[in-house]
């Protein structure tokens, strides 16, 4: 009875909340993209639009114009999350005792929002070719979820096996989608889907794609660092 009451009084929260960025003035309406205020006139009228797609023009230019440089940033964030594995090991198996214990209301309250903050990593990582965002900002997030797990309910270990599968499909992926353009075009990471109509979701050729495998790849490599760093030895 008491989680139904937390899922309840959550539910009620975040539909307030939700309303009361509905009724502001400053809260755009839901996937509303304003391409006059976004991008130069400059860019449409040289032609770019039409080879790239993207409404976003950094995201035309680090993952469009300079993919190879984003495949390198990707590649740092994988070292920095070997490294933490190798330092704490392969032996962590418990999770960390944790001073304080969650209530019920924290662990009912935490499930929702981990809900809608998921929804929320989905559209930045969708969008990410009309407005700011894309896969790294998405991926945070999705990670920023699981640490909102780890610490409102004693009892959540994440599938870290699940996420290193998750994260080696995703960069594999990745790759592949490189190479793809460097046999049915001319160079690695080049678009070799139509680039569609600026502003609609389904256009800027490959970046959406690039975009969500970015997201995957470092939701899951964060939630590995997150897991490490929230487990110990296991107690002999």
């Amino acid at each position: 009875m008491k989680n139904l009451f937390g899922l309840l009084l959550s539910l009620v929260l975040g539909a307030f909340i939700i309303l009361a960025l509905n009724n502001t003035a400053a809260f755009p309406a839901f996937g509303e993209v304003d391409l006059a205020d976004r991008v130069s006139e400059q860019y449409f009228t040289d032609g770019n639009v039409a080879e790239v797609g993207s409404a976003n023009i950094v995201t035309a230019i680090v993952v469009g114009y300079r993919g190879f440089d984003t495949l390198g940033e990707v590649t740092v964030l994988f070292i920095s999350a070997l490294g933490v594995a190798i330092i704490f090991g392969e032996k962590k198996q418990e999770r960390l005792d944790l001073k304080f214990k969650p209530n019920f209301m924290l662990r009912v309250g935490s499930r929702v929002l981990f809900g809608m903050i998921l929804i929320t990593s989905i559209y930045i990582i969708f969008h990410g070719h009309l407005t700011p965002g894309g896969g790294f900002p998405g991926g945070a997030i999705i990670a920023s979820a699981v640490l909102l797990l780890y610490l409102t309910d004693d009892r959540f270990r994440s599938n870290v096996k699940g996420f290193k599968i998750l994260e080696g499909i995703a960069g594999s992926l990745f790759v592949v989608i490189g190479l793809l353009g460097l046999v049915l075009v001319t160079s690695f990471l080049q678009n070799f889907l139509p680039a569609g109509t600026v502003g609609d979701l389904l256009s800027a050729g490959i970046i959406p794609i690039i975009y969500v495998l970015i997201g995957l790849k470092v939701g899951s490599e964060i939630s590995g660092i997150v897991d490490n760093f929230l487990t110990e030895e296991e107690s002999a």
